[in-house]
């Protein structure tokens, strides 16, 4: 049977839920790089972060905090990566402020060039001329998003090249984190 591969997205209809901002330091101040939870590549932190509410409400399983995304997991879905994923994720305890429960910060440890252009709805590109050179080449935007599984090999979870915003996961963890009663997060097959 073939894989079967999923974005992981934050499910914003979920009614009366919270929402969060960017990670600080224990005391308060921003940190240095808010996007390094986005890239794909495994991360040293120092120290515990906290991860304050922007606004109050129900606690989810599965959020992104803040401007930068920081993927936000509660117990039940750090459990599902930590049991299926480890080689590809990273889990650090973070403090969400106000909440006695366990949270982790999860960070994708894994990039992958397979965003397949030709079966995608649309996709559009940065270019040099763009406003933000450093990415010429990489994606602008990616509508009806599809991937080429034959780059994926044995990768459960993971970031794509070029384009950052979904968690990508296989349809094994898709499903153990429905079963889980995840509350937060939205598949849509890629």
């Amino acid at each position: 049977m073939e894989r079967r591969f999923f974005s992981l997205t934050i499910d914003v209809y979920v009614k009366g839920r919270w929402y969060l901002g960017d990670p600080t330091d224990t005391q308060g101040n921003e940190i240095d790089d808010i996007w390094q939870f986005r890239r794909g590549r495994p991360i040293e932190l120092r120290e515990k972060l906290c991860v304050p509410v922007y606004r109050s409400g129900a606690p989810l399983d599965v959020d992104f905090a803040g401007v930068g995304l920081t993927p936000i997991v509660g117990a039940r879905a750090a459990s599902v990566f930590r049991e299926m994923a480890s080689d590809d994720v990273q889990l650090f305890p973070v403090e969400v402020v106000g909440e006695a429960r366990p949270f982790h910060l999860l960070n994708v440890q894994r990039e992958i060039r397979c965003v397949d252009d030709a079966a995608c709805r649309s996709v559009q590109y940065f270019a040099v001329d763009d406003v933000m050179p450093k990415k010429a080449g990489q994606y602008r935007s990616v509508m009806g998003l599809r991937i080429d599984k034959s780059k994926v090999g044995s990768a459960r979870v993971f970031r794509l090249w070029g384009y950052s915003i979904p968690i990508i996961v296989d349809g094994e963890i898709k499903d153990a984190l429905e079963a889980s009663g995840i509350l937060g997060g939205k598949f849509e097959e890629v």
